[in-house]
C-alpha cells in the first residue's frame, strides 16, 4: 500500500534520511528504530507531508496506492496532501499534551477531523466522536468529551489522539514514539489498543520506537536505522534472535532485561546475579548499616490550591503512612503508575513540600535530584562549566564553611566533567550544543558535585535511547561505587529498576503496598497489584 523509494531528505543540504526503501503492506505494522538522530522521525514526517518546509527532497520519491504523494525535485503538493491527511493515513504524536490545543474542549478537538472530512450533521458528528471514545477504551465518554487536555490523565490524553487518529479509519497510522512518555501499565494498554485496531479495521501501521521491547511486541517487521540509513530489515522475530548488523546487536544488547544477570552494587559490593540484604556482609554475618534517611509514618499533603489537581482550603493526602529506610551505597527502586505520590514522597524527602506529617530523618545533608529531561533542568543560557559551579556557589551561600575561592570551584567542576565522562572542551558550552545523553551527564555532575550522599533520580534514563540509557546507568553505578552513593530511584521502566536496584518499593494510590529485595520480589511478588506491574512489562 505504501511505498517509500529512495527517499533522500536533507536540511540546509545535509542529508539526515538516506536512500531510505520502505514497502507497508496491508494490515501490517511495521516498526522502525533507531537512537536519535537516526532518521527514524523524519522519514515518518515527510511521509506524512508534516516535514519542516525547510526539508528538501533530494532523491526518491512517496507511493500511497499508486499515487506519487512525494517526488525529489518537485515542492510538496499540499492540496493533494490535505485529501490524504486524517481521512487515508493519520499519526499519533508522542506526547498528546503538546499536540491538543490546551484551549478546546477534547470532543471538540476530534470533532474536527469529521468536519473536514465528512458531511455529517452536528448530532452525527457528536454521535460519532463518542463512539470512538468508547471503541477507544475511554469511559464515562460524555465527561472526557467535555475536558479540556490537562483534566485527563497521561493515558487518556493518548487514548483521545488515537481516537483523532482513527475516526475516519484511515487505511495508514503513524505512531510516532506513542507510549514513552506513560507508566508500564498504561503502555501496555495503549499497545493492546492499537494492536486490536490493527486486527478490526486491518490498517497498516508504521511504529516508531527507541524501545526495542516494545517493537518486538506489537511489530510484523522490523527495519534499524542509524544515520540516516537502514542498516537492516527483516521479520520481528529474525531481527531479534538472529541480527546480522553490528550495530543491531548493539542495539538489543544495551536493552534492559531481568534475563541478562544483575549486578548488585550495594554497599560497593559487587555480586553477580544476587540482591545484598541491607546489614548482610558478602560473608553472610549481619552487620547494622547506619541508613541515610529514615522514613516513618510520613503522610504528605497538598491544599489551598497549591497543586493544580486540588483547590480550596481542604486538605488533601498524597502519600499516606509510608515507612522505609535507604541504607549507605543502596540503591532503593520506586515504582509506581503516574499519581501514585512517587513524586510527592521524594519532594517531601528533598525538603520541597514541608507539608507533612511524620518524621524524615536525614544523616546526609543537601540530598540532591537528577531530573527526568535535562534539557528543561539546564539553565540554557548558562555555559556547562557554570551550571557544575552553580551548586557549589548555593551552598558556599547557605553555610560560611562550605564557601570556596573561584579557582577551587572551577576545578572542581573540571574534576566532575571527567567524572561523568566528559572532555574538558564541553566546559565552556551550552546544554544546546549537547546530546540528550551528554546533557544527562552535567545533570548528574551537577547533583553529585556537593558529595551529598543521598540521591533522588526521578526518571533519569526515560527519555533517553537505549544505548546512551545503557551508558547513563552503568556511569551511575560507576559513581555509586566510588562515591558511596544512595539511590532513590524512581522508574515506570520496571526493566530498568531491576537492573539498577538492590530493593524495591511499590507504590499505589499513596501507599506503600510492598518492599522486597528486588531478586526476591521480581521470584515472588505478594501484591495483585505488583504482579500486574511485572505482567505488563
Amino acid at each position: 500500500m505504501i511505498r517509500i523509494e529512495d527517499l533522500s531528505v536533507a536540511f540546509d543540504g545535509t542529508e539526515v534520511v538516506k536512500k531510505v526503501n520502505l514497502e507497508l503492506k496491508d494490515g501490517e505494522i511495521l516498526g522502525v528504530v533507531g537512537e536519535s538522530g537516526s532518521g527514524k522521525s523524519v522519514t515518518a514526517l515527510t511521509l506524512m507531508g508534516l516535514v519542516s518546509d525547510t526539508a528538501e527532497v533530494t532523491s526518491g520519491r512517496i507511493v500511497f496506492d499508486d499515487v506519487v504523494l512525494r517526488e525529489a525535485g518537485k515542492p510538496i503538493d499540499k492540496a493533494l496532501y490535505r485529501k490524504y491527511q486524517g481521512a487515508e493515513m493519520s499519526m499519533v504524536f508522542q506526547e498528546p499534551m503538546t499536540s491538543l490545543n490546551p484551549t478546546i474542549r477534547v470532543g471538540r478537538q476530534v470533532e474536527e477531523m469529521l468536519q473536514l472530512h465528512t458531511d455529517f450533521t452536528g448530532e452525527e458528528i457528536r454521535a460519532k466522536v463518542l463512539e470512538t471514545f468508547e471503541a477507544v477504551g475511554l469511559r464515562d465518554t460524555e465527561a472526557v468529551y467535555a475536558s479540556y487536555p490537562h483534566q485527563l490523565s497521561g493515558g487518556m490524553r493518548q487514548r483521545v489522539m488515537i481516537a483523532m487518529a482513527v475516526i475516519l479509519h484511515p487505511d495508514l497510522v503513524v505512531c510516532d514514539e506513542p507510549t514513552t512518555a506513560l507508566d508500564v501499565t498504561i503502555q501496555n494498554q495503549i499497545i493492546e489498543l492499537l494492536r486490536t485496531i490493527n486486527t478490526r479495521e486491518q490498517n497498516s501501521m508504521l511504529f516508531i520506537t527507541h524501545d526495542l521491547n516494545l517493537a518486538r511486541r506489537i511489530c510484523h517487521r522490523v527495519a534499524v536505522m542509524k544515520d540516516g540509513r537502514i542498516v537492516e530489515l527483516g521479520k520481528t522475530e529474525d531481527i531479534f534472535e538472529h541480527p546480522v548488523e553490528e550495530y543491531t546487536k548493539e542495539l538489543i544488547e544495551a536493552v534492559p532485561s531481568r534475563l541478562k544477570r544483575r549486578t548488585s552494587v550495594f554497599g560497593g559490593r559487587s555480586t553477580d546475579g544476587i540482591s545484598v540484604r541491607p546489614g548482610q556482609q558478602e560473608s553472610g554475618q549481619e552487620e547494622s548499616l547506619h541508613p541515610v534517611v529514615e522514613v516513618r509514618d510520613l503522610s504528605v499533603f497538598y491544599r489551598d490550591g497549591s497543586n493544580s489537581l486540588f483547590s480550596g482550603k481542604k486538605r488533601h493526602a498524597v502519600v499516606n503512612g509510608a515507612e522505609f529506610s535507604i541504607y549507605r551505597g543502596e540503591s532503593l527502586g520506586l515504582v509506581g503508575e503516574s499519581g501514585c505520590g512517587k513524586t510527592s514522597l521524594s519532594k517531601a524527602i528533598l525538603g520541597m513540600n514541608r507539608d507533612i506529617t511524620g518524621e524524615i530523618v536525614h544523616s546526609t545533608v543537601r540530598p540532591q535530584m537528577i531530573f527526568q529531561d535535562p534539557y528543561s533542568s539546564l539553565n540554557p543560557s548558562k555555559t556547562i562549566g557554570w551550571l557544575l559551579q552553580e551548586p557549589l556557589r548555593a551552598a558556599g551561600r547557605l553555610e560560611k564553611s562550605l564557601r570556596m575561592s573561584k579557582a577551587d570551584m572551577e576545578a572542581a567542576a573540571y574534576d566532575m566533567l571527567h567524572r561523568v565522562g566528559m572532555e574538558e572542551k564541553y566546559f565552556h558550552r551550552k546544554p544546546s550544543q549537547l546530546s540528550g545523553g551528554q546533557r544527562q551527564r552535567v545533570s548528574i555532575g551537577q547533583a553529585l558535585i556537593t558529595n551529598p550522599g543521598l540521591i533522588v533520580a526521578d526518571e533519569p534514563v526515560s527519555a533517553l535511547d537505549v544505548t546512551i540509557q545503557a551508558q547513563i546507568m552503568e556511569l551511575m553505578r560507576k559513581l555509586q561505587q566510588e562515591m558511596q552513593l544512595s539511590y532513590l530511584f524512581i522508574s515506570h521502566d520496571i526493566n530498568v529498576v531491576y537492573k539498577m536496584c538492590d530493593r524495591i518499593m511499590v507504590m499505589k494510590e499513596g501507599r506503600i503496598l510492598e518492599i522486597g529485595e528486588t531478586e526476591e520480589l521480581f521470584s515472588h511478588p505478594k501484591q495483585e497489584y505488583t504482579q500486574q506491574l511485572l505482567g505488563s512489562s
